[in-house]
């Protein structure tokens, strides 16, 4: 037990099956995903290879119901998306993409068909998936979404474009949300040999290398007319997808925390400047002693939002606030800690510059710090100010 859990143990307050679920992801993320990921993010590669793996220990849609799914609880899952992202934000942002987003779509809104073809290979890993929302003109306002669907007979015909799309080149299915004649957006499944489907992943990023987000062309895409998700309607439908997704970042953005404190208060012990360690010193002191509340605090509010999800009372303004403490004080916290390691901070040697670089995408998906302030300023004022 290292110095962060003797001080603050999360198992203290979870229950057995949850801390069973948390122990196998984070003996999985430390023995799989750590030795691989520094060369990943240097290649600019997700690790592919591991994601079978993910699904044969269960945690693809592990919160969710029937159709050979876990059905776990909210914290559980939590506890999983932080130990993924204490390795790397882009694994635990496959975890989501494939678990919240693309299977929650299908879950919340698809046929019963729909749900015993596609669920139980989603959640083995058999089948990846994709959730297509995001355009490039859109970012964060999604009802400026210019992608169609138009009925053509017994088809419904995709054009337009996404950016932004995890696991789309590597996928076997996705969720497209496209414009129907009447202007409503609805959800649709898009296997992607589909003629017309077109996924480019993007490689110039700097931030979440070990990841994979794409562009997406849908050029005459011709679906069955039961392509469509019966269940979706409006912008509605998409944004519940979000939230759970949003709900996973609480947990997983002090995951990254948690790994830059803990390098960060060994580093202080064992450096020396000055003849003496500089762990030994009150500066340095006082910036672990402030960095270590404000993670205790963001556990505390992740613990709590979990159980309110599990009793069925969290709601959409209570996500924001932990999807906005959570990421803005996981980026301070990593900050910091580069600070405490000096001028090795930067290298490869400490994990906290591959931290540092993929909070900042985290930061914008899922809504922005600024999305976020809103949503809590309408809470608090009833007036919107989008």
């Amino acid at each position: 037990m290292n110095t962060i859990d003797t001080l603050f143990n999360i198992s203290d307050f979870v229950t057995e099956e949850e801390r069973e679920w948390q122990m196998r992801a984070r003996e999985f993320a430390q023995t799989k995903i750590q030795p691989v990921i520094d060369q990943a993010f240097e290649d600019r590669r997700l690790p592919v290879e591991l994601l079978p793996e993910v699904g044969s220990f269960g945690a693809f849609g592990m919160y969710m119901d029937g159709y050979t799914l876990p059905a776990a609880s909210s914290v559980a899952y939590g506890l999983v998306a932080m130990e993924f992202e204490a390795v790397d934000s882009g694994f635990r942002t496959a975890l989501s993409v494939q678990g919240s987003l693309a299977m929650g779509a299908i879950h919340k809104f698809g046929s019963e068909e729909q749900k015993n073809e596609w669920l139980p290979q989603m959640h083995t890993g058999e089948a990846i998936g994709f959730f297509g929302l995001t355009e490039p003109q859109g970012g964060s306002d999604p009802n400026t979404m210019l992608t169609t669907a138009r009925r053509e007979g017994d088809e419904w015909v995709l054009n337009g474009k996404k950016r932004w799309i995890g696991l789309a080149s590597i996928a076997k299915l996705g969720v497209i949300w496209a414009k129907d004649e009447e202007g409503i957006v609805r959800g649709f499944i898009v296997p992607t040999a589909t003629p017309g489907f077109t996924a480019t992943p993007i490689e110039n990023k700097l931030s979440m290398r070990a990841s994979l987000q794409c562009e997406i062309e849908l050029d005459n895409v011709r679906l069955p007319a039961d392509a469509i998700l019966p269940g979706s309607k409006g912008l509605s439908s998409p944004f519940k997808c979000l939230n759970e997704a949003r709900y996973g970042i609480v947990w997983g953005a002090m995951g990254a925390a948690r790994a830059c404190l803990e390098v960060a208060v060994e580093r202080s012990q064992t450096r020396e400047v000055f003849g003496q360690p500089i762990g030994s010193k009150q500066i340095t002191q006082a910036k672990l002693a402030d960095m270590f509340v404000e993670y205790e605090k963001g556990m505390l509010l992740a613990l709590h939002l979990g159980r309110q999800k599990d009793a069925g009372k969290l709601t959409h303004g209570q996500i924001s606030v932990g999807k906005l403490n959570s990421v803005r004080e996981a980026i301070k916290i990593a900050g910091t800690c580069r600070s405490i390691l000096g001028g090795d901070g930067i290298t490869t040697d400490f994990p906290v510059m591959r931290h540092m670089a993929n909070l900042e995408s985290v930061r914008t998906y899922e809504g922005t710090d600024e999305v976020h302030q809103l949503v809590i300023g309408r809470e608090l004022t009833g007036m919107a100010a989008f």
